[in-house]
């Protein structure tokens, strides 16, 4: 099930999108934020464009697990969505994506000039990849007999 998500910041959305058989994420692109109607009408459109049959959406939750202002703010635009398409729309735990996309950068080697361009669409991908390895049943190094 080709999976697309949003990490959704004050400035930009990261987009990301799974495979067909919902195993790997990949970065796909960076949109402006222009108005919480006009992104989630972007997104829509390119799940469509891609044959995505759900939306994964980060979810910025305090670090203590409590919904404060700007996870508020993801769930309007969670609601927009909504209001937009037919597709299932998934809030996700974002925490620590930033952190583990730039510790990612730093594992490949790049440059400190590299990890300040936008990553959104790089955080997007270790979200959707944190949800597609938490709803696959079958995890890495599992055998299964028939």
């Amino acid at each position: 099930m080709k999976t697309l998500c949003v990490d959704h910041g004050d400035k930009r959305i990261g987009i990301a999108v799974s495979d067909e058989l919902a195993m790997f994420a990949r970065p796909h692109s960076i949109l402006e934020h222009v108005s919480r109607e006009s992104d989630a009408s972007s997104v829509v459109t390119i799940a469509q464009e891609l044959g995505c049959e759900r939306i994964v959406v980060g979810m910025p939750f305090d670090s203590d697990g409590s919904i404060g202002p700007r996870a508020r703010t993801i769930l309007r635009f969670i609601e927009s969505l909504k209001a937009q398409t037919r597709l299932a729309v998934i809030p996700w735990d974002e925490s620590h994506s930033t952190q583990n996309t730039i510790r990612a950068s730093i594992l490949r080697g790049e440059k400190s000039r590299q990890r300040r361009k936008a990553m959104d669409d790089q955080a997007a991908a270790v979200i959707l990849q944190d949800f597609l390895d938490a709803s696959n049943p079958f995890q890495p190094g599992d055998t299964h007999e028939s």
